[in-house]
């Protein structure tokens, strides 16, 4: 009969190493994050605002958070606060379920607002 081998002791979680997220992976995430929240706001719409832009802060240490600025273009005319809320809720929502790190601020510029196009 075999002997059981216990398996090697590899120490505790948090001292085995570390993951380091680069801040491009939160930008592009939040990005994502910003053209879904906003995807039914400009369907329909012939005139289009441009892309998000994002810029992220941190995290400077393993349980550290991050802080997302994110710049929108938003369909004129909307509910423009529902809208940016949407953006800074779907933007903390994301980044914590895809890389376990908290959010410690969204912050939503609203850089053009986009009214329909004459047609």
């Amino acid at each position: 009969m075999a002997a059981l081998v216990p398996a090697p002791a590899h120490g505790e979680p948090g001292t085995r190493g570390r993951l380091r997220i680069a801040d491009r992976v939160y930008a592009r995430i939040a990005a994502r994050a910003a053209r879904e929240a906003l995807a039914e706001a400009w369907q329909g719409r012939t005139a289009r605002g441009a892309p998000p832009t994002v810029s992220v802060t941190g995290p400077s240490g393993p349980s550290a958070p991050v802080t997302v600025r994110v710049t929108v273009d938003l369909p004129f005319p909307s509910d423009l606060t529902a809208l940016a809320r949407a953006v800074r809720d779907r933007i903390g929502a994301d980044v914590r379920a895809l890389t376990a790190t908290r959010v410690a601020e969204v912050v939503v510029v609203v850089e053009h607002l986009v009214p329909e196009a004459a047609g």
